[in-house]
């Protein structure tokens, strides 16, 4: 069993940033991808951007070149850095992660299906 948890979320205007984190707790010991999804109310969830037991590191189109996602070992813990953020990435975000799963499988396009741990969600508003 797999305990995560997101922090971070908050309302900024159209050009912010935040930082959002996602601690783990209570895990068994293993090689995870780690993933962010997003889903705005009378849309799909879509994934955001993962990394991979090794460190590689996936986005999705729209959010390519302003956010980055890394992982600290050390604090368990998964961030995804937001930078110059629209009105269009309003969304509760929300973290995943499953085991086994290396590059080609632990991408941005990985089905939300795929991830067997989730948090419940941090709230990103954006106002223009």
């Amino acid at each position: 069993q797999v305990r995560l948890m997101e922090s971070g979320g908050g309302s900024v205007q159209s050009g912010g940033s935040l930082r959002l984190s996602c601690a783990a707790s209570d895990y068994t010991a293993g090689d995870y991808c780690m993933a962010w999804f997003r889903q705005a109310p009378g849309k799909a969830r879509e994934g955001v951007a993962t990394i991979d037991p090794d460190g590689t590191t996936s986005y999705t189109t729209s959010t390519k070149g302003r956010f980055t996602i890394s992982r600290d070992a050390a604090k368990n813990t998964l961030y995804l850095e937001m930078n110059n953020l629209k009105p269009e990435d309003t969304a509760m975000y929300s973290c995943a992660a499953v085991r086994g799963r290396w590059m080609a499988l632990c991408t941005a396009d990985t089905g939300a299906g795929a991830f067997n741990y989730w948090g419940q969600g941090t709230q990103v508003t954006v106002s223009s």
